[in-house]
């Protein structure tokens, strides 16, 4: 009798969907700002589409750094001593903490612009181990083009960046090959932590023709700093993240960050279900939206074309 019970217990557990599991989803984020918290609510929003549901069958733990790259490897320490089912570190910093604590535990990134340049992964098709993840990989080219329309007689553009971000350094890289196909040139002003940032953009007053802002956790989450900057000089600013335009940029190309959380997620649950996050491939984020900001380009002395105008998918007025 009890041998029967043992086999029919164990037919009820291999014929239970994955989704009724127990699981522990740990996500980090070097910093608290729109599109970051974007992607993490993009992640639960598909764990919960695909049957995990918090206080029922799931876990689900948030920390930030708060913008401290030491911090960003104690939560990474205490993530890993904790031995959740995957790790979903969000920005280049987290990725690179949570990747250099552990090797064993399934890591999946996001929002990172350039996970080999980071040293995350050796291959992008077939990663290894147990790190995988999506690429927020700007558009540059078509960043450096839009600028170009919106100011036809832009000469130099000012990059305001941490220059202790990979992501940011990588990204420079980009920007001053695709500038210089363009017939324009790049000027850096760095800023290491968010009360560097409205200085940082004062030093491009009088060096550049409008500001170009990356991907860049550290400016981004101090970003009204540098748009008083640019409003004062009426000096046209941009950034790669459309969250930022709401929050006074002139316009951006780029990601949807909860979609991209969405993507993330939905690999998150791959890996749930069974699979070895170094099999599956690294991939850069679907889905490209341009929101543009009417109040913002008249604060900083810009007439909006209306061929823009009549492009983007968002319009803030």
């Amino acid at each position: 009798m009890r041998s029967i019970l043992l086999a029919f217990a164990a037919s009820v557990a291999f014929i239970l969907p994955a989704s009724a599991e127990n699981v522990t989803v740990a996500v980090t984020a070097i910093v608290e700002h729109p599109a970051l918290d974007a992607a993490r609510d993009g992640v639960k929003e598909a764990l919960e589409a695909a049957g995990y549901k918090e206080g029922e069958n799931l876990t689900f733990v948030y920390q930030s750094a708060q913008g401290n790259p030491a911090t960003a490897a104690q939560i990474a320490r205490q993530f890993v001593g904790d031995a959740p089912s995957v790790i979903v570190p969000i920005s280049t910093p987290s990725a690179q903490a949570v990747v250099s604590a552990t090797r064993d535990i399934p890591v999946v990134f996001t929002a990172v612009s350039d996970p080999l340049g980071a040293q995350l992964v050796k291959d992008m098709d077939k990663p290894g181990g147990n790190v995988t993840g999506l690429s927020d990989m700007s558009p540059v080219a078509e960043h450096v083009a839009l600028i170009k329309e919106i100011l036809p007689n832009v000469k130099t553009i000012g990059y305001l960046y941490n220059s202790g971000e990979a992501n940011s350094v990588s990204l420079l890289a980009v920007l001053k090959a695709e500038a210089e196909k363009a017939g324009l040139t790049v000027v850096e002003s760095a800023a290491t932590k968010s009360a560097e940032v409205q200085g940082a953009a004062r030093a491009l007053v009088g060096r550049a023709d409008a500001i170009y802002i990356p991907t860049d956790n550290t400016i981004i989450s101090a970003l009204e700093g540098a748009v008083a900057v640019a409003e004062e000089a009426k000096l046209p600013l941009f950034t790669a993240d459309t969250d930022s335009v709401s929050r006074g940029s002139i316009a951006a190309l780029g990601f949807n960050y909860h979609d991209v959380g969405k993507q993330t997620g939905e690999v998150v649950v791959r890996i749930l279900k069974g699979e070895n996050p170094g099999d599956i491939a690294v991939k850069v984020a679907a889905g490209s939206d341009l929101v543009i900001n009417k109040t913002a380009a008249s604060k900083m002395g810009v007439t909006l074309p209306e061929s823009v105008v009549k492009r983007a998918t968002r319009t803030i007025e």
